[in-house]
Protein backbone atom coordinates (compact mmCIF):
# COMPACT_ATOMS: atom_id res chain seq x y z
CA UNK A 1 0.00 0.00 0.00
CA UNK A 2 1.31 3.03 -1.38
CA UNK A 3 0.55 6.33 1.04
CA UNK A 4 2.03 9.62 -0.48
CA UNK A 5 1.55 13.40 0.67
CA UNK A 6 2.09 15.96 -2.01
CA UNK A 7 1.98 20.26 -1.55
CA UNK A 8 -0.09 20.90 -5.11
CA UNK A 9 0.42 24.56 -4.27
CA UNK A 10 -3.16 25.47 -5.53
CA UNK A 11 -5.07 22.09 -6.82
CA UNK A 12 -6.88 24.28 -9.94
CA UNK A 13 -3.68 25.70 -11.62
CA UNK A 14 -1.81 22.42 -11.17
CA UNK A 15 -4.70 19.97 -11.63
CA UNK A 16 -3.20 18.23 -14.81
CA UNK A 17 0.11 17.71 -12.96
CA UNK A 18 -2.10 16.22 -10.04
CA UNK A 19 -4.31 13.85 -12.08
CA UNK A 20 -0.79 12.89 -14.47
CA UNK A 21 0.52 11.65 -11.12
CA UNK A 22 -2.69 10.03 -10.11
CA UNK A 23 -2.61 8.41 -13.35
CA UNK A 24 1.11 7.45 -13.58
CA UNK A 25 2.09 6.46 -9.95
CA UNK A 26 -1.65 5.17 -8.72
CA UNK A 27 -1.09 5.93 -5.23
CA UNK A 28 -3.75 3.75 -2.46
CA UNK A 29 -3.72 7.40 -0.38
CA UNK A 30 -3.08 10.83 -1.51
CA UNK A 31 -2.97 13.92 0.71
CA UNK A 32 -2.63 17.15 -0.48
CA UNK A 33 -1.64 20.47 0.95
CA UNK A 34 -2.59 23.85 -0.24
CA UNK A 35 -5.38 23.26 -2.35
CA UNK A 36 -5.88 26.78 -2.49
CA UNK A 37 -9.47 26.19 -2.85
CA UNK A 38 -13.40 26.33 -1.65
CA UNK A 39 -15.35 23.74 -0.58
CA UNK A 40 -17.59 24.41 -3.78
CA UNK A 41 -14.98 25.11 -6.29
CA UNK A 42 -13.16 21.52 -5.53
CA UNK A 43 -12.76 19.88 -8.58
CA UNK A 44 -14.03 16.32 -7.21
CA UNK A 45 -15.41 14.98 -10.35
CA UNK A 46 -11.93 15.24 -12.44
CA UNK A 47 -10.47 13.07 -9.49
CA UNK A 48 -13.53 10.91 -9.24
CA UNK A 49 -13.33 10.39 -13.18
CA UNK A 50 -9.72 9.14 -12.92
CA UNK A 51 -10.51 6.17 -9.71
CA UNK A 52 -10.11 8.18 -6.61
CA UNK A 53 -12.53 9.09 -3.77
CA UNK A 54 -12.51 12.29 -1.91
CA UNK A 55 -13.00 14.41 1.30
CA UNK A 56 -11.22 17.81 1.32
CA UNK A 57 -11.36 20.87 3.73
CA UNK A 58 -10.71 24.01 1.59
CA UNK A 59 -10.08 28.02 2.23
CA UNK A 60 -10.51 30.46 -1.09
CA UNK A 61 -6.96 31.13 -1.94
CA UNK A 62 -5.35 29.42 0.72
CA UNK A 63 -4.25 27.01 2.75
CA UNK A 64 -6.41 24.03 2.19
CA UNK A 65 -5.86 20.20 2.97
CA UNK A 66 -7.48 16.86 1.34
CA UNK A 67 -7.17 13.01 1.38
CA UNK A 68 -7.70 11.24 -2.28
CA UNK A 69 -8.26 6.99 -1.54
CA UNK A 70 -8.12 5.04 -4.99
CA UNK A 71 -11.64 2.98 -5.29
CA UNK A 72 -13.22 4.40 -2.43
CA UNK A 73 -13.87 7.52 -0.30
CA UNK A 74 -12.14 8.03 2.99
CA UNK A 75 -14.01 8.64 5.84
CA UNK A 76 -13.62 11.58 8.08
CA UNK A 77 -12.96 11.78 11.09
CA UNK A 78 -11.85 15.55 12.44
CA UNK A 79 -11.52 18.64 10.37
CA UNK A 80 -9.38 21.00 11.96
CA UNK A 81 -7.71 21.14 15.50
CA UNK A 82 -8.85 22.01 18.26
CA UNK A 83 -7.54 24.68 21.21
CA UNK A 84 -8.19 27.59 19.47
CA UNK A 85 -11.49 27.76 18.22
CA UNK A 86 -10.75 31.29 16.30
CA UNK A 87 -8.72 29.69 14.16
CA UNK A 88 -10.28 29.43 10.71
CA UNK A 89 -7.10 28.31 8.72
CA UNK A 90 -7.89 25.29 6.91
CA UNK A 91 -5.04 22.90 8.00
CA UNK A 92 -5.60 19.38 9.02
CA UNK A 93 -7.84 16.85 8.02
CA UNK A 94 -8.45 13.05 9.37
CA UNK A 95 -9.89 10.48 7.96
CA UNK A 96 -10.30 6.49 8.45
CA UNK A 97 -9.01 4.96 5.28
CA UNK A 98 -8.12 1.33 3.98
CA UNK A 99 -7.21 0.05 7.63
CA UNK A 100 -5.53 3.27 8.17
CA UNK A 101 -5.69 6.36 10.22
CA UNK A 102 -4.65 8.61 8.33
CA UNK A 103 -4.21 13.02 8.56
CA UNK A 104 -3.53 15.68 5.91
CA UNK A 105 -1.20 18.13 7.62
CA UNK A 106 -0.40 22.05 6.53
CA UNK A 107 1.57 23.34 9.02
CA UNK A 108 2.06 26.90 9.20
CA UNK A 109 5.44 28.12 7.68
CA UNK A 110 6.17 30.97 10.82
CA UNK A 111 7.56 33.32 9.10
CA UNK A 112 8.87 36.03 9.40
CA UNK A 113 10.07 35.23 12.73
CA UNK A 114 10.19 36.29 15.61
CA UNK A 115 6.45 37.42 15.88
CA UNK A 116 3.01 36.07 15.50
CA UNK A 117 3.65 34.15 12.84
CA UNK A 118 6.06 32.23 14.41
CA UNK A 119 4.40 31.86 17.98
CA UNK A 120 1.21 30.53 15.76
CA UNK A 121 2.88 28.06 14.09
CA UNK A 122 4.81 26.85 17.33
CA UNK A 123 0.98 26.70 18.71
CA UNK A 124 -0.30 25.00 15.99
CA UNK A 125 2.40 22.28 16.63
CA UNK A 126 1.79 21.91 20.50
CA UNK A 127 -1.97 21.58 19.08
CA UNK A 128 -0.93 18.73 16.48
CA UNK A 129 0.69 17.10 18.96
CA UNK A 130 -2.01 16.70 21.45
CA UNK A 131 -4.17 15.41 18.33
CA UNK A 132 -1.30 13.01 17.80
CA UNK A 133 -1.09 11.55 21.03
CA UNK A 134 -4.98 11.34 21.19
CA UNK A 135 -4.58 9.00 17.90
CA UNK A 136 -1.32 7.02 19.54
CA UNK A 137 -3.89 6.30 22.81
CA UNK A 138 -6.21 4.04 19.89
CA UNK A 139 -3.13 1.84 18.52
CA UNK A 140 -4.48 2.35 15.17
CA UNK A 141 -2.23 1.91 12.17
CA UNK A 142 -1.61 5.93 11.80
CA UNK A 143 -0.08 8.11 8.85
CA UNK A 144 0.38 12.03 9.97
CA UNK A 145 1.18 13.10 6.54
CA UNK A 146 1.95 16.37 4.68
CA UNK A 147 4.13 19.38 4.72
CA UNK A 148 4.76 20.46 8.25
CA UNK A 149 7.17 23.87 7.11
CA UNK A 150 10.01 22.54 9.25
CA UNK A 151 13.61 21.46 8.31
CA UNK A 152 14.44 18.74 10.67
CA UNK A 153 18.14 18.30 10.64
CA UNK A 154 20.93 19.95 9.11
CA UNK A 155 21.38 17.41 6.62
CA UNK A 156 17.81 17.69 5.42
CA UNK A 157 18.71 21.85 3.57
CA UNK A 158 20.96 22.29 0.88
CA UNK A 159 22.85 25.00 2.82
CA UNK A 160 22.79 25.31 6.57
CA UNK A 161 23.97 29.20 6.14
CA UNK A 162 21.36 29.82 3.28
CA UNK A 163 17.83 28.92 5.85
CA UNK A 164 19.71 29.91 9.04
CA UNK A 165 17.28 32.33 9.77
CA UNK A 166 14.23 30.76 8.27
CA UNK A 167 10.71 29.61 10.78
CA UNK A 168 11.47 26.60 8.88
CA UNK A 169 15.14 25.58 10.43
CA UNK A 170 14.64 27.26 13.85
CA UNK A 171 15.67 25.66 17.57
CA UNK A 172 12.09 25.98 18.34
CA UNK A 173 10.62 24.51 15.62
CA UNK A 174 13.30 21.62 15.31
CA UNK A 175 12.31 21.04 19.29
CA UNK A 176 8.70 20.87 18.34
CA UNK A 177 9.29 18.51 15.60
CA UNK A 178 11.53 16.39 17.44
CA UNK A 179 9.29 16.22 20.57
CA UNK A 180 6.74 14.57 18.18
CA UNK A 181 9.22 11.96 16.75
CA UNK A 182 10.20 11.68 21.02
CA UNK A 183 6.98 10.45 21.73
CA UNK A 184 6.82 7.82 19.35
CA UNK A 185 6.40 8.55 15.47
CA UNK A 186 8.84 7.07 12.70
CA UNK A 187 9.81 9.90 10.21
CA UNK A 188 9.95 7.61 7.72
CA UNK A 189 11.88 9.35 4.60
CA UNK A 190 14.62 9.62 7.58
CA UNK A 191 14.61 6.05 8.76
CA UNK A 192 15.35 5.64 5.10
CA UNK A 193 17.84 8.31 4.11
CA UNK A 194 19.69 8.57 7.60
CA UNK A 195 22.12 10.30 5.66
CA UNK A 196 20.00 13.36 4.77
CA UNK A 197 20.54 14.98 1.15
CA UNK A 198 16.57 13.73 0.36
CA UNK A 199 14.87 17.10 -0.81
CA UNK A 200 10.81 17.38 -1.26
CA UNK A 201 10.67 21.51 -1.65
CA UNK A 202 12.64 23.39 -4.28
CA UNK A 203 11.86 27.15 -5.10
CA UNK A 204 10.91 28.68 -8.17
CA UNK A 205 12.90 31.84 -7.50
CA UNK A 206 17.16 31.55 -7.19
CA UNK A 207 17.67 28.74 -9.76
CA UNK A 208 16.50 26.63 -6.85
CA UNK A 209 15.75 23.20 -9.23
CA UNK A 210 18.48 23.29 -11.64
CA UNK A 211 21.03 23.68 -8.75
CA UNK A 212 18.90 21.36 -6.71
CA UNK A 213 19.48 23.92 -3.96
CA UNK A 214 16.23 21.95 -2.30
CA UNK A 215 15.57 21.02 1.26
CA UNK A 216 12.97 18.96 3.47
CA UNK A 217 9.85 20.01 4.86
CA UNK A 218 7.01 16.96 3.33
CA UNK A 219 7.09 14.36 6.31
CA UNK A 220 5.16 10.94 6.73
CA UNK A 221 5.29 10.24 10.52
CA UNK A 222 3.91 6.93 11.24
CA UNK A 223 2.98 4.97 14.31
CA UNK A 224 4.29 1.93 15.93
CA UNK A 225 1.56 -0.46 14.19
CA UNK A 226 2.38 1.56 10.36
CA UNK A 227 6.15 1.66 11.09
CA UNK A 228 6.28 -2.23 11.49
CA UNK A 229 4.71 -2.59 8.00
CA UNK A 230 7.25 0.22 6.09
CA UNK A 231 9.06 -1.24 3.36
CA UNK A 232 10.22 1.83 1.67
CA UNK A 233 9.86 5.49 1.77
CA UNK A 234 11.02 7.81 -1.43
CA UNK A 235 10.08 11.21 -3.38
CA UNK A 236 8.90 10.98 -6.82
CA UNK A 237 11.66 14.51 -7.62
CA UNK A 238 10.90 14.10 -11.54
CA UNK A 239 7.34 15.59 -11.24
CA UNK A 240 9.23 18.88 -9.73
CA UNK A 241 10.97 19.33 -12.80
CA UNK A 242 7.57 19.14 -15.34
CA UNK A 243 5.86 22.08 -16.92
CA UNK A 244 4.36 24.25 -14.66
CA UNK A 245 4.84 21.83 -11.43
CA UNK A 246 4.37 22.59 -7.55
CA UNK A 247 7.65 23.49 -5.82
CA UNK A 248 7.27 20.26 -3.60
CA UNK A 249 7.71 16.73 -4.87
CA UNK A 250 4.73 13.97 -3.77
CA UNK A 251 6.85 11.88 -1.57
CA UNK A 252 5.34 8.77 0.12
CA UNK A 253 5.81 5.34 2.11
CA UNK A 254 5.25 2.08 1.07
CA UNK A 255 3.61 -0.36 3.91
CA UNK A 256 3.47 -4.05 3.42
Amino acid sequence: MRIATFNINGIKARLPRLLEWLDETRPDIACLQEIKTSDETFPVKDIEDIGYGAIWHGQKGFNGVAILARGETPVEVRRGLEGEPEDEHSRYLEADVKGLRVASIYLPNGNPQPGPKFDYKLRWMKRLRDRAAEIWAEEVPAVLAGDYNVIPRDRDVYSVKAMADDALMQPESRAAYRRLLGDGWTDAIASRHPAGGVWTYWDYQMNAWPRDAGFRIDHLLLSPAAADRLIDAQVDKDFRGREKASDHAPTWVELG
